[in-house]
């Protein structure tokens, strides 16, 4: 019994990263909301819930793990405008987006996936490089981020 109770005690230290985990930022694609180098805290996917617009989250896409914003949903697309983006023809307010294109681009169709950008648009590859992100591609919804 004695020996059971260093086990037990280990095993419920460790069980939140059961459901959150760190994760370092490495690049500036989602300046400034998240900065080179800081660390955040990620709710795994099978507790997080679908993916919802504005959510940000640890992709696997085709250049490895990322971190993104999701902003268009399946069946949904986006536009760039002269650096505004549209989601199915509505402009999106984007607070977080303080370093937009100045391009027109897309559009971009979410099909059976999600769309998702960094919020440092020119320092970004994203779904507009990549295309549509499928569901089962999502690790972890970033905690502590404002829609």
């Amino acid at each position: 019994m004695k020996a059971r109770v260093p086990i037990l005690a280990l095993l419920l230290a460790l069980a939140p990263f059961l459901v959150v985990h760190p994760v370092r930022v490495h690049g500036r694609s989602m300046e400034p909301t998240l900065k080179h180098g800081q660390v955040c805290w990620v709710l795994r996917a099978w507790a997080a819930g679908p993916p919802a617009r504005g959510e940000a989250w640890v992709v696997e896409s085709i250049d490895g793990p990322t971190l993104k914003r999701v902003l268009a949903l399946p069946g949904e697309r986006l536009e760039m405008r002269e650096g505004d983006l549209f989601q199915n023809d509505r402009r999106l307010e984007e607070a977080y987006v303080t370093q937009a294109e100045h391009g027109s681009g897309g559009p971009w169709v979410a099909g059976g996936g999600y769309l998702v950008l960094g919020d440092n648009r020119p320092e970004s590859r994203d779904s507009r490089a990549w295309g549509p992100v499928p569901r089962d591609a999502f690790r972890g919804r970033i905690l502590g981020l404002h829609r």
